[in-house]
């Protein structure tokens, strides 16, 4: 059961991103590690390295004083290593017991699972969140149907049936209540008594100050420090973070005109991830939506588009603006551009083309003006400077910062006075991204009302002039003025504020 890891002076890129610049940890058996550092920082990253998902470029793991590499997760979990993630690896359509013996089945004759083994072991795990989970949380029911605390909870107890000898939480509380969060600890801490090694990764502060032993600080990819958790104050591991709390200047200045009269107000916004969220957005203001991923940011942003049920009241212009569906947003002059290109911006088997006249195409008429939709498209892609062979080209063939272009240029071709963007810039070029932000500017001269999410902090305090930090579900921090700074942000993301922790 005993394990030593060493990760010593891990470089990672990604084409001209650097993700990892010089990381290392330290871990052992029977001990509770935090990974702490800001959005970008590169945590998820080094998990990744550690678990085989990811291939280093540079620098070398020591596992029990050997050097190794994992060329696949499973070469990882050979070596008695798993993890969990907020992102779930469950199959839907599998059942609770399924998916937790998938990939890990034991096999009797003639290859047949062995029922035997997996039902009793399957109830022992379920019962170890007994009292915190919901009568239907039982071995046959199938994963699609459970809320997602409780499919986080399979995707943990998953990890733990492999026996693991070092175990990566990787934000794994995110979607847990109170109740779930207190028997994870307590489950943690027993493991940690059995000999389990733990690398706890969480943007709330009060959970690692509650369960961790040390704590490793990432900044820019790199790791500025390790302390024993009972020698630091939140205080100390939020200005490591911010490299001793001094602002770095974002390059580019911001606009300093005041936005015109409300254009969309939100009120006592709820979801399922949102508890009570209140803004207002002035024509031609970029407002920035902070905090660390998986806050409720995504959920604001499709609430007003009409993409996600919720409760509250929304308005736009002066004129109640309940959207059940995005379609009567677009006729409002409303546009989402997510983040996920992938699953959610485009199809990359179709065209350029097609892809930016797909929410417009009932402007070109029946039969389709098919003159007009191509200048339309041309004069757009000239705009974005979209670097294309033709709009004919599948999306497939651009660069992931073009596809991103290709992303926003469809909405730019409806003329939207209010876009919401939910992490738009993630995993583009900073060519591209510099691209990206003169548009943005360019668009709040016209009096183009952006709400904006985005995990890049250097984004946020870059480009706008207000930002509300989300946390739990809630808006943190509203920092304006002298309050937006890095030090303000990074303490707000972690649910504190500066003044709070002195």
């Amino acid at each position: 059961m005993d394990i030593s890891l060493s990760v010593q002076h891990i470089i990672k890129r990604y084409g001209g991103v650097t993700a990892l610049a010089d990381a290392s940890l330290e871990i052992q058996s029977g001990e509770i590690l935090a990974l702490v550092g800001a959005n970008g920082s590169g945590k998820s990253t080094l998990g990744k390295i550690i678990t085989g998902v990811v291939a280093p470029d540079k620098g070398q793991l020591l596992l029990d004083n050997r050097p190794v590499s994992f060329p696949s997760p499973q070469a990882a979990k050979r070596e008695g290593i798993a993890a969990v993630y907020q992102d779930l690896s469950l199959v839907p359509d599998m059942t609770v017991t399924q998916n937790l013996w998938l990939g890990n089945e034991p096999l009797g004759l003639g290859g047949i699972v062995q029922v035997k083994v997996t039902r009793p072991r399957t109830e022992e795990l379920l019962d170890l969140f007994r009292g915190t989970v919901s009568f239907a949380f039982q071995p046959d029911v199938l994963v699609r149907a459970l809320p997602p605390d409780e499919k986080q909870i399979v995707e943990i107890l998953k990890a733990y049936n492999r026996k693991p000898r070092l175990l990566i939480l990787d934000e794994a509380t995110a979607s847990l209540d109170n109740r779930q969060v207190t028997r994870l600890f307590e489950l943690v801490r027993e493991w940690k008594s059995q000999g389990m090694a733990v690398v706890f990764v969480s943007h709330r502060m009060y959970e690692i100050f509650n369960v961790a032993d040390r704590a490793t600080v990432l900044r820019s990819g790199r790791t500025v420090g390790t302390s024993d958790i009972r020698d630091v104050t939140e205080r100390d591991l939020v200005e490591l973070m911010i490299e001793g709390g001094v602002v770095a200047e974002v390059a580019g200045s911001r606009v300093n005109a005041p936005p015109g009269p409300v254009r969309l107000r939100v009120q006592d916004l709820e979801t399922r991830s949102l508890h009570g969220v209140s803004l207002e957005l002035g024509q031609g203001e970029i407002l920035g939506m902070g905090g660390l991923r998986g806050q409720g940011q995504s959920d604001v942003l499709r609430a007003i588009f009409g993409a996600i049920p919720f409760k509250g009241k929304i308005t736009l212009d002066g004129e109640q603006a309940h959207f059940s569906h995005p379609h009567e947003a677009m006729r409002k002059g409303i546009a989402l551009v997510p983040g996920d290109r992938g699953t959610e911006g485009l199809l990359y088997i179709r065209s350029i083309l097609e892809n930016m006249q797909l929410p417009s195409w009932q402007r070109y008429g029946l039969p389709l003006q098919m003159r007009q939709a191509w200048a339309d498209a041309a004069n757009v892609g000239r705009q974005l400077n979209l670097v294309m062979a033709s709009l004919r080209e599948p999306v497939s063939s651009l660069s992931g910062g073009n596809a991103q272009k290709v992303v926003l240029g469809k909405w730019l071709m409806r003329n939207p006075q209010v876009l919401l963007l939910d992490d738009p810039t993630k995993g583009i070029d900073v060519g591209a991204k510099a691209e990206f932000y003169q548009l943005l500017n360019r668009l709040q001269e016209q009096g183009v009302s952006i709400l904006f999410y985005s995990s890049d902090d250097d984004e946020l305090l870059g480009l706008c002039n207000r930002v509300l930090v989300l946390h739990d579900g809630r808006i943190q921090a509203d920092l304006v003025g002298t309050d937006l700074n890095r030090t303000e942000l990074v303490a707000a993301s972690l649910g504190t504020r500066q003044e709070e922790a002195r």
